[in-house]
């Protein structure tokens, strides 16, 4: 068994369909969100307030748990099409 992470560059509604997208592979067993692990210390009052990069598109950490290379296959294949249409940015973080 394998366990996929994604790490996808985009904003909500988009991590939302590839989550559904990826749930309805054929093949694979478990697809989740995991949390941001990391508290953000963003203040109001702080210098780097408002800037552009407080304003960009979400970090989102999703796994994927595939029992086999095809499922693998299938789902980078799925995910690489929905990202390059939505124009999102992914990158992958396998565990064998």
């Amino acid at each position: 068994m394998t366990m996929l992470r994604l790490q996808l560059t985009g904003n909500d509604e988009v991590a939302n369909e590839l989550i559904n997208l990826l749930s309805a592979i054929e093949g694979v067993e478990h697809v989740e969100e995991i949390g941001d692990l990391m508290p953000h210390m963003d203040d109001d009052d702080s210098s780097s307030a408002g800037l552009p990069d407080d304003a960009a598109p979400g970090f989102h950490h999703i796994e994927v748990r595939v029992p086999n290379p095809l499922a693998q296959e299938r789902v980078r294949s799925v995910a690489e099409a929905l990202t390059r249409d939505r124009g999102v940015a992914i990158e992958y973080d396998e565990d064998f």
